[in-house]
């Protein structure tokens, strides 16, 4: 794959101390179509993002990431992405592990690309009980759907034109990550994953999903599955 056209989507609700110096990062890296999908956010994130020149699309009231993202990948392939990544808007993701996160895409190796944060020498300073939450639900998609991750909930991700299409998110919520895992599956997407460093700020723990909450949403995987 020879100048894939690469779209960056960014789930954003409530993101405008953030959202701009990510903004930056990625133009600073090069990539200049970037989404913002502002899900119904009651501060500047949508005019701050549109000041940085990312194209905004508005949810009106607060949906939840997974809804977020599937319209800003929805936007992406009408408008022709070979390749979609998906960002966070705290500031955790670093836009330098863009470049290895889709060489694996463009190399024709996969069709969607996992970073992890527990491979090679990442810096991620990952709190220890959020790191033996992410362990263990590494194991249990193992053993729930037979895909071989070291990192269960990583939302930087990059996602092929054929895998976008193919992978269905239907779950608003924070499911949608434990979703993509088990589409990759159902669909026998090939997949890899590679290192990214994830960095963890008291603003980015503030913000983002604690674990116990991401503890009942896993427990809520695993019911769906035992009832199928």
């Amino acid at each position: 794959m020879q100048n894939p056209k690469i779209f960056i989507v960014i789930a954003a609700y409530n993101e405008e101390k953030t959202i701009a110096k990510v903004i930056d990062d990625l133009h600073n890296h090069g990539y200049q179509n970037i989404i913002v999908v502002d899900d119904g956010s009651q501060d500047k994130t949508a005019p701050v993002a549109e000041l940085k020149g990312a194209t905004v699309l508005k949810h009106i009231i607060n949906r939840g990431q997974g809804a977020a993202l599937r319209t800003g990948i929805e936007y992406a392939l009408d408008q022709g992405a070979d390749i979609i990544i998906t960002f966070d808007a705290d500031g955790q993701h670093q836009a330098k592990d863009i470049k290895n996160l889709i060489q694996p895409i463009i190399n024709n190796e996969a069709d969607i690309v996992l970073g992890s944060r527990f491979l090679g020498n990442t810096k991620s300073n990952v709190p220890f009980w959020r790191k033996l939450f992410l362990k263990a639900g590494a194991l249990s998609f193992r053993l729930m759907f037979g895909v071989k991750v070291t990192d269960s909930h990583n939302g930087f991700r990059a996602l092929s034109r054929k895998a976008a299409q193919a992978i269905e998110i239907t779950s608003d919520r924070m499911e949608h990550a434990s979703q993509i895992i088990e589409e990759i599956a159902k669909k026998r997407l090939r997949y890899k994953e590679v290192p990214v460093t994830i960095i963890y700020t008291d603003y980015s723990q503030e913000k983002g999903q604690s674990t116990l909450n991401a503890f009942k949403i896993f427990t809520k995987t695993i019911l769906r599955r035992l009832i199928k």
